[in-house]
């Protein structure tokens, strides 16, 4: 029998999801193909509406090697495991003549602890050991939520606290849940044999397809104890948040708190001198820490640097002790002494990180409002580690409906460390990168307006002009609004002003949790939501209930961001343009990912517009506006406000 063609069976996969075929999502097939085939990179922007999914699914399950799948949201994650595989298998099999398993896979975190849920917390020593269950009160909200996770632990086939509906809390799942370093290992535990991670990695071991997160792609290329099974292909969607995911993991951070936690865990499980020293030094660096402000530490000043050398040797004799003592009256002790190990190590690895004060790291204190000053550490670029580990041995794929920033794709792609497209040589990795459009006509679906006439914003301060015309538009439009603010003071303030103002009803991010806000925004064409940096990317509401994206300002990074700013002077001092490499090229995904939060149908109309002259005005504007859909422009008010009105007149008359 002839092996079906890749058009056959993208036609058999769409059909099964009642999809509509695309130009872009065949383009994109053949290129992931060919991509797979040749062991090459791939990097392709499929624009909001393209069926990307099942663009790499498809040529991902013909090639009939293991791929792994990761991507940075977990509606994404739960939309692939539950709708596009299970339908996509479905359809492919007939064509394929065999069945490609596939399998979700998370950090250990993510799934429910056996040993922690029947044998309860190692507790910190001044709140005793107890069992949770007992202690907390059935009638408060944590015992509520720690009985029905008693009552879900029987009856759950995954253990993956995305699948217990309605979730809990943070504190609650926290109760019933381990980190990696925590964990007894399978060997260990009384509860190995039915341990839901370890199930969850047995089944991605017998998967063609597994399904996972950035965090977790980015342990397993930077810890070096492999997390993921064997792979042929990495398909990264959601790829302009990979970097950032990326450095995430990579951060460390220490606080008085976490070092005070650690001191308890330990402290009964090592001889008294050990104890007394961690404690010691734990003294030492809180003192340090009261009179830290927030900012970068070019150098480790004198007093925190012996305040954390201090921890670390303190840190690495307890570590030592931790293996020889046996004390009676602790309950449960391999379980207290892993967790105290892992909370010993974090403080040791973090403390020694910082300082042996590496040329690629930048180290900053920051201060909260709720948990006080902590010193993290981070890495100034991400790209060399990127590019040793993620390239080396597979064919990656990397799609996102926004990775061509200013025309061409070599700014996304230095970040992941790639030389510019068609550079050769030996060590380089060698990729392609592919815009495979929209099906949206955005000039005529979309008007892109700039507010010239607005005065440039300052740092501070409040914009009386900016909200004028926000409340102007906002009427214009007749509600049907999505508010991004560079910072949530600014989503505040103009939440309160035009709630004084409008008798429209506006939503504010943080009021409400984010799933209900959206929901409620899109049942409402009145209605408004204003917030900041989850809406910038998280949102999706077609129709008509938004039909005019505003953003207040172009989204720098703050002057005062540690990371980015030494990003930023690190690209200038190698000779590079660190503006445009680092704080324009942030603007960019971020703009780009927030206008598209417009058109997300076909029949979708409506207006972006940027608060912002400098979008017009400034340099870096053609640069910032190429990364936008191909939106009509204008910088006339009254044009604007009559498209709008316009628009909430058609969108009034198809509602009746």
């Amino acid at each position: 029998m002839t092996k079906p063609s890749l058009p056959e069976l993208l036609h058999a996969a769409v059909t099964a999801v009642g999809g509509t075929e695309r130009p872009g999502q065949a383009a994109m097939a053949e290129a992931v193909a060919e991509a797979v085939d040749d062991n090459a990179h791939l990097l392709v922007q499929a624009g909001t509406g393209t069926g990307k999914s099942l663009g790499y699914l498809v040529p991902a399950l013909a090639h009939g090697e293991r791929v792994v799948v990761a991507t940075a949201t977990l509606a994404l994650q739960r939309q692939l495991v539950e709708r596009d595989l299970p339908r996509t298998v479905d359809a492919l099999h007939p064509l394929l003549r065999r069945r490609p398993q596939f399998a979700m896979l998370k950090g250990r975190s993510n799934y429910l602890c056996l040993h922690r849920l029947h044998e309860g917390v190692p507790q910190d020593e001044e709140e005793g050991l107890f069992d949770q269950f007992e202690a907390a009160a059935p009638s408060s909200k944590l015992g509520q939520d720690l009985l029905r996770l008693r009552d879900w632990s029987d009856e759950t086939e995954t253990g993956d606290r995305d699948d217990l509906t309605p979730g809990v809390s943070d504190r609650a799942w926290a109760q019933v849940s381990v980190s990696s370093r925590e964990c007894l290992g399978a060997s260990k535990c009384a509860y190995g044999a039915e341990c839901f991670a370890e199930q969850a990695r047995e089944r991605a071991k017998l998967a063609d397809v597994v399904v996972t997160n950035h965090a977790l792609l980015a342990i397993d290329a930077i810890e070096g104890a492999p997390v993921l099974p064997q792979h042929e292909v990495l398909i990264v969607d959601e790829a302009h948040e990979l970097v950032s995911r990326v450095t995430g993991v990579a951060t460390g951070e220490l606080t008085p708190g976490q070092v005070n936690r650690a001191v308890r865990r330990a402290a009964k499980l090592v001889n008294e001198k050990a104890a007394d020293a961690l404690q010691t030094a734990s003294e030492g660096f809180e003192r340090v820490m009261e009179l830290a402000l927030p900012g970068r530490l070019e150098e480790v000043p004198e007093d925190l640097g012996y305040a954390l050398l201090a921890l670390r040797d303190a840190a690495r004799t307890v570590i030592s002790a931790l293996g020889a003592t046996r004390d009676k009256s602790v309950q449960d002790e391999d379980a207290v002494r892993k967790q105290a190990l892992a909370s010993v190590e974090t403080i040791h690895g973090v403390a020694e990180r910082i300082t042996q004060g590496s040329e690629y790291d930048v180290v900053w204190y920051e201060r909260h409002d709720r948990f006080g000053a902590s010193v993290r550490v981070a890495p100034l670029s991400v790209s060399g580690l990127l590019r040793e580990k993620l390239f080396a041995e597979r064919s990656v794929v990397l799609t996102s409906a926004t990775l061509k920033l200013g025309g061409d794709f070599n700014g996304v792609g230095a970040s992941l460390g790639l030389a510019p497209e068609g550079t050769a040589g030996d060590d380089i990795p060698q990729w392609k990168g592919l815009d495979v459009g929209s099906p949206f006509d955005y000039p005529k679906q979309g008007i892109l307006y700039v507010a010239r006439h607005l005065a440039t914003p300052g740092r501070e301060g409040s914009r009386t002009d900016m909200l004028d015309e926000l409340a102007e538009l906002v009427e214009a439009a007749g509600g049907r609004t999505l508010g991004l603010f560079s910072s949530m003071r600014a989503a505040q303030a103009a939440a309160e002003e035009l709630r004084g103002r409008l008798d429209k009803p506006i939503l504010l991010q943080g009021e409400e949790t984010l799933g209900e806000l959206i929901k409620n925004f899109a049942a409402d064409p009145e209605t408004c939501l204003f917030g900041t940096l989850s809406l910038w990317q998280g949102v999706d509401v077609p129709g008509a209930s938004c039909q005019l994206v505003v953003m207040d300002r172009i989204p720098f990074p703050r002057p005062d961001d540690p990371l980015m700013s030494a990003r930023q002077k690190a690209v200038e001092e190698a000779g590079g343009n660190g503006f445009m490499a680092v704080a324009a090229t942030h603007a960019a995904l971020l703009m780009a990912q927030g206008a598209g939060r417009l058109v997300r149908a076909t029949g979708d109309k409506g207006v972006v517009a940027v608060l912002d002259p400098r979008l017009a005005n400034a340099r870096y504007g053609s640069y910032l506006r190429a990364s936008l859909p191909d939106f009509w422009y204008t910088t006339d008010r009254n044009q604007a406000r009559r498209s709008l009105a316009a628009i909430d007149a058609a969108a009034k008359v198809n509602d009746q």
